[in-house]
């Protein structure tokens, strides 16, 4: 049996943030006819990039992440902003956060981060041919620090618990299942 769509009897924003609005949707399941509140968060896109110099390296980040109050390994990425394409988003960032620029930018796809109660999605982009251009320009809620790993070493650091953020697995689950045959 296919899902059938809730029908949607309210929706109404209760909290407005920098970073996501906190919205209140009633909607009632058309298995029961019962009526449930969800509370969704709608967020701009973000992006992701997984840089790679002509050494087959990839330029990761380490940064502090306040959620779970310690330092992760990730890939440049952030918020798409309202007059960026996610292209540009993904440009801005690498540039920002690494110092890097790259020759040619490739999107890989994108992933929906939970639907369950966020409205947006996380774009993959591949950054090849990267060098280093210039010092890094974090902003003053950023504390990160540029890594240059072999490509090799990538699935090693995932298998160790080094890359524990979900988005970035996704990213390299595209990479190597999706990218990396046809490079």
């Amino acid at each position: 049996m296919p899902i059938k769509p809730w029908r949607l009897l309210s929706s109404q924003r209760s909290e407005s943030f920098k970073i996501f609005n906190l919205r209140t949707d009633r909607a009632s399941s058309p298995r029961t006819n019962e009526a449930y509140d969800f509370y969704i968060l709608e967020s701009a896109d973000w992006v992701n990039v997984i840089p790679l110099t002509p050494r087959n390296e990839v330029v990761l980040i380490r940064q502090y992440r306040h959620g779970i109050r310690e330092g992760t390994l990730e890939i440049p990425g952030g918020i798409v902003e309202e007059s960026d394409s996610p292209k540009d988003a993904a440009r801005r960032e690498l540039i920002e956060e690494t110092g890097y620029k790259e020759s040619e930018m490739q999107l890989l796809g994108s992933v929906h981060p939970n639907p369950a109660f966020l409205t947006n999605r996380c774009y993959t982009f591949v950054a090849k041919g990267v060098s280093r251009v210039k010092e890094q320009e974090q902003d003053e809620k950023e504390d990160i620090e540029v890594l240059v790993r072999p490509l090799k070493q990538i699935p090693e650091l995932i298998r160790d618990g080094q890359i524990t953020h979900a988005l970035v697995l996704a990213a390299f689950y595209r990479f190597y299942m999706e990218y990396l045959p046809r490079f």
